[in-house]
């Protein structure tokens, strides 16, 4: 593929914005080249007007109560007390210059520990308590709590509390790691689903209501009845589960649900998007406030709704889970999230969804690229409609190389990169500027690319999913505490895998400890690898060798 030079189409500030996707043509506009040693920096240009939107929002909150831990962190910070208690830079009075001189003081003079008037995340009775109830009244809960472990301590915790040592958890086979991790602390075995998988896009779906059910029946005819049904829904891709249905076949058993709602924090907000989890009966949700919510990055809600579900066994698996010093700015910032959202929840998605929907169509213009839509998952009810994934194989391109030049070219960064595809997430701090620099390069890619006779990749890895062929010889805790050893790649084929390895993101394992290694797993790890993936939780991330359990 030849590429041209790239350049950038630029907004001068001082120009309004127009309401198409098309770069625009105004006089107030300029061309700068950022490749390489060219690159400028943030402070040299402003790309979204970030004042305007925060002046535009804090007149928006005058008219709100203030979100209680917020104001809590904010007096606390303000006292002129004698302080004599951690953490060490003493509310900023000694913190580290090379940090301060990039975020500022701020951050550390609010970085406050576990204050008689902050509360505690372990037994809430104030500031905390509070926020967490206005959150589960906003987002439709019986009870909600904060995470500071990210989503990945609620998964683990919501499976523990639902699965004892023994018990079965049905869950899709391309379920985030974190639920393969709760196996392992819960003792839990896994019925595995394997999703539906489209081999055009090397994308895996979520699972549909006959395969769970076809799940529940295959272990009732053992005599035995699972423990909880765990579903990925919106997958990291924005497919969406039918979790109605799913939720009635269970709750008919009386089985709990689980949902890995990390992608979907935001759903059922807006009349464009699907339902929430707990819209359709979820008993318990796991949600990312931090992804296309406001909250800081490794900040989270669990979710708990029905009475299937041990509130205090939750509360109890969160205390073992989450930190005994959880970042206050971390707890404030879901308390300022929620408190974002909860003044018009339609009002604030209008923007972007418009963005995102000019931006699909401009797209869809291109040739040679595809849209990943509704029909290519046509059994599953919804697709987030914040999620973007552009598919480049007939363009002759991977995932990777296009995202290469988007990079390098365009200082276009995207959410995640897939053998066959790029996904865009948009959310609700997306600015017009970007789109259209994004659809700017799109359309230099398609412009530039050499035309091929083929699709790159097609059907390398058959017509199933690549964790599709497994054999499970070891539950994941039982393999986890096994005696182990290394062996190189050419040796490990039917060994019992020892580690778990996983393409990252999206964090989806192709091996798991206790499963029986396969020549369509190495394969299909070793082709990734090639492409440009990371392996994550492998020995050795070069996959010359892996570890395997000891006989």
């Amino acid at each position: 593929m030849a590429l041209l030079a790239a350049t950038v189409v630029v907004p001068d500030t001082s120009s309004s914005g127009g309401n198409r996707l098309e770069p625009s043509k105004k006089q107030g506009y300029k061309r700068i080249s950022i490749r390489n040693d060219n690159k400028i920096g943030r402070d040299e240009i402003v790309l979204c007007n970030t004042e305007i939107s925060q002046q535009k929002q804090q007149q928006q909150d005058k008219h709100k109560p203030p979100p209680p831990l917020v104001s809590a962190l904010k007096t606390s910070a303000q006292q002129n007390a004698a302080t004599f208690h951690f953490p060490g830079h003493n509310r900023g009075r000694l913190a580290p210059s090379s940090l301060t001189n990039v975020i500022g003081l701020k951050p550390f003079m609010h970085d406050l520990p576990e204050l008689p008037e902050l509360d505690n995340l372990f037994s809430p009775l104030g500031p905390i308590l509070d926020a967490q109830q206005q959150a589960a009244k906003l987002f439709g809960a019986l009870e909600t709590w904060f995470l500071v472990g990210g989503t990945t301590c609620g998964i683990q915790a919501a499976i523990m509390a639902t699965c004892s040592p023994g018990d079965y958890l049905i869950l899709p086979r391309n379920s985030h790691l974190s639920a393969i991790s709760a196996l392992v602390l819960s003792g839990a075995i896994p019925k595995y689903i394997i999703p539906e998988y489209d081999v055009e896009w090397d994308i895996a779906g979520g699972v549909i209501p006959s395969q769970v059910e076809k799940a529940i029946q295959e272990l009732e005819t053992e005599g035995r009845k699972p423990a909880a049904v765990f579903v990925t829904s919106p997958t990291y891709h924005g497919i969406c589960s039918n979790l109605s249905k799913i939720a009635q076949l269970c709750h008919s058993r009386g089985i709990p649900v689980i949902v890995d709602e990390a992608h979907g924090a935001h759903l059922g907000f807006h009349p464009q998007m699907p339902k929430s989890a707990l819209q359709q009966g979820a008993d318990l949700a796991v949600q990312s406030t931090h992804k296309v919510l406001c909250s800081l990055t490794q900040s989270s809600m669990l979710h708990m709704s029905g009475n299937l579900v041990d509130r205090e066994k939750v509360s109890r698996c969160l205390q073992i889970l989450q930190s005994t010093s959880p970042s206050y700015l971390l707890l404030a910032s879901l308390d300022a999230a929620r408190h974002q959202l909860s003044e018009n929840p339609e009002a604030i998605f209008d923007k972007v969804l418009q963005m995102t929907s000019e931006a699909k169509n401009a797209i869809r213009g291109l040739p040679r690229i595809c849209v990943l839509d509704s029909l290519s998952f046509s059994k599953f009810p919804a697709t987030d409609p914040l999620r973007l994934t552009i598919g480049f194989g007939q363009l002759g391109l991977s995932g990777y190389e296009a995202d290469e030049v988007l990079y390098e070219d365009h200082e276009i960064i995207c959410e995640l990169v897939g053998t066959r595809s790029i996904t865009f997430a948009l959310n609700i701090g997306t600015c017009r500027e970007h789109v259209e620099r994004l659809v700017s390069g799109l359309r230099h890619i398609v412009s530039s690319a050499v035309p091929t006779q083929g699709v790159v990749g097609k059907a390398d890895h058959g017509v199933s999913a690549p964790f599709a062929d497994f054999t499970t010889s070891l539950i994941p805790r039982d393999a986890f505490f096994k005696s182990k050893r290394k062996v190189s790649i050419e040796n490990c084929l039917g060994e019992v895998c020892g580690e778990l390895i996983c393409p990252y993101p999206p964090g989806i394992p192709v091996m798991i400890p206790g499963e029986t290694i396969t020549q369509s797993a190495l394969d299909y790890l070793v082709d990734v690898r090639s492409k440009g993936a990371v392996i994550s939780g492998a020995s050795d991330p070069q996959l010359s060798s892996i570890v395997v359990c000891n006989k």
